[in-house]
């Protein structure tokens, strides 16, 4: 059966198409290419951070990691693993626009790991 879904999005990467259509691929991807794109995403939420002028210091990294790991849901898809949780979470508490443009670079992540994966099979 196919899910039918509102005007209002059920979860919070609905809102925008590429980072919700970018989530979904890295929800069908492997473990391993998870892992590889949350670690990849945790870098580039803080370079955007640094950029901003919103991390300073070493502290102000720390913390806005930190924050992500006080939830303590497990219900989520990416919840299993730390690692994605963080990345997920880090993602979530960014400002829409830096959501749109780490989406942007998640996708062609996502996509350009697809491709290795099936060159190497």
């Amino acid at each position: 059966m196919k899910e039918v879904y509102s005007n209002e999005q059920r979860r919070w990467y609905d809102k925008d198409p590429i980072l919700s259509n970018a989530v979904h691929i890295l929800e069908q991807s492997d473990d391993e290419t998870q892992i590889k794109i949350a670690l990849n995403l945790i870098k580039i939420i803080i370079e955007h951070n640094i950029e901003d002028g919103e991390c300073e210091t070493v502290d102000d990294i720390l913390n806005a990691v930190g924050l992500s790991l006080e939830d303590n849901r497990n219900s989520r898809w990416y919840d299993i693993d730390s690692t994605l949780k963080t990345a997920m979470n880090m993602l979530q508490n960014c400002p829409q626009s830096t959501q749109r443009m780490i989406a942007q670079e998640m996708a062609q992540m996502v996509l350009k790991s697809i491709k290795e994966e099936d060159s190497v099979e």
